[in-house]
C-alpha cells in the first residue's frame, strides 16, 4: 500500500483535504485585526521598530522653541530716531567706530 494520496482535495477525508481546512483554521486564527495578530506583528518587529533621538537633536528642538517664543528684536525705534537726525541735520556719524569696523573686516 502506498502513502501517497493520489485522491483529490475535494474528498472530504482526504489528507489533503485536512491539511487545507488546518491551513483555513490557521489563517482564521490570525486574521489581519485579531489580538493574536497584532501581538505576532509586534514580536516579530520590536527589535527593528526602535528610534533613538540624539541629544543634540532634543537640545536643537528645545533651543528653537525657546527662540520661537521670544519677540522679534526690531530696531525700529533706532532707525526712526537716525532718520529724523539725519533729516534735521545733527546727525553726526563715529569716524573711529566705523574705522575700526572697517579694519577688523579687512584683517
Amino acid at each position: 500500500m502506498s502513502t501517497v494520496d493520489t485522491r483529490a482535495p475535494f474528498f472530504p477525508n482526504s489528507r489533503t483535504a485536512k491539511n487545507q481546512a488546518n491551513k483555513a483554521r490557521a489563517a482564521r486564527a490570525l486574521q489581519r485585526n485579531s489580538l493574536d495578530r497584532m501581538q505576532e506583528i509586534e514580536s516579530r518587529t520590536a527589535k527593528d521598530a526602535k528610534v533613538s533621538i540624539p541629544e543634540t537633536i532634543k537640545d536643537f528642538s528645545r533651543i528653537k522653541k525657546a527662540v520661537d517664543a521670544t519677540e522679534a528684536n526690531t530696531n525700529q525705534d533706532k532707525i526712526a530716531m537716525l532718520k529724523a537726525k539725519i533729516q534735521a541735520g545733527t546727525y553726526e556719524p563715529d569716524y573711529d567706530a566705523i574705522a575700526d569696523k572697517m579694519l577688523s573686516s579687512e584683517f
